[in-house]
């Protein structure tokens, strides 16, 4: 079994379908990229298994469970997590007060400490800003807060919306660095979205690439890169012309 299935997913804002019967299987421990051009859906494919946005038709299954339906905060509970596009911090809090809104929904204060310690660990820049407003962090130190911001709530799959946005090529490195020493230390599944294929063809895993809500090829990121499928697919020259 899977742990998050994803169905022929039709999701619509008013006349915009912005998903067309999307699936995607990730299976627990793997690292799964889902990418794409512009507009192909590929936040939105995040967003409605987070359950911010509800779909129109299709299943989302996470642990053998429907979640189609629930609330944001239950399909947290349940060990799904997200980091969203746009490192969205709140400025005016400081960095220890941001982590600790992650983990606001759990009651094991213990586990919270220690999870707190561990992310600090891992990212020291945060420890050593820990008390000012996260507002003044660079981009690649906010990307790093929504990244443990997230890791607070203990999830088991976590999901991370355009990790590389904006962010120099060093920082970027060190984003899937650490995102890898993550996967290793805790046992974690991730799902990134990127909408490049090339940070895909590097850290390697499993990719399936969206193009106009669906997505039209799916296979092992560095086979795919080496072949022309990925290009044809991504621009769309397999296309018969309308």
């Amino acid at each position: 079994m899977s742990l998050l299935a994803v169905e022929d997913l039709v999701v619509r804002y008013g006349a915009l379908t912005a998903l067309r019967g999307a699936s995607i299987r990730v299976e627990e421990g793997e690292v799964f990229f889902v990418t794409g051009p512009n507009g192909a859906g590929k936040s939105t494919l995040l967003r409605a298994i987070a359950g911010v946005v509800r779909p129109a038709a299709g299943a989302i299954v996470l642990e053998g469970r429907s979640v189609v339906g629930e609330t944001p905060e239950a399909i947290a509970r349940r060990g799904f997590s997200m980091a969203p596009e746009g490192r969205q911090v709140f400025g005016s809090l400081t960095v220890e007060e941001n982590l600790r809104l992650g983990a606001g929904m759990r009651p094991d204060r213990g586990a919270v400490a220690r999870d707190l310690a561990q992310v600090y660990e891992v990212f020291p820049m945060l420890a050593a800003r820990r008390g000012g407003p996260a507002g003044l962090l660079s981009g690649g130190q906010q990307q790093m807060l929504v990244i443990a911001r997230a890791l607070m709530t203990a999830p088991r799959l976590i999901a991370i919306d355009e990790p590389s946005l904006g962010l120099a090529p060093v920082v970027i490195d060190h984003v899937y660095e650490l995102l890898l020493r993550l996967r290793a230390e805790r046992g974690l599944t991730l799902l990134v979205v990127e909408q490049s294929s090339t940070r895909a063809m590097m850290t390697g895993g499993r990719m399936a690439l969206l193009r106009s809500g669906r997505v039209v090829l799916e296979g092992e990121a560095r086979a795919l890169g080496a072949s022309d499928a990925l290009e044809r697919a991504y621009f769309g020259y397999d296309e018969s012309p309308a």
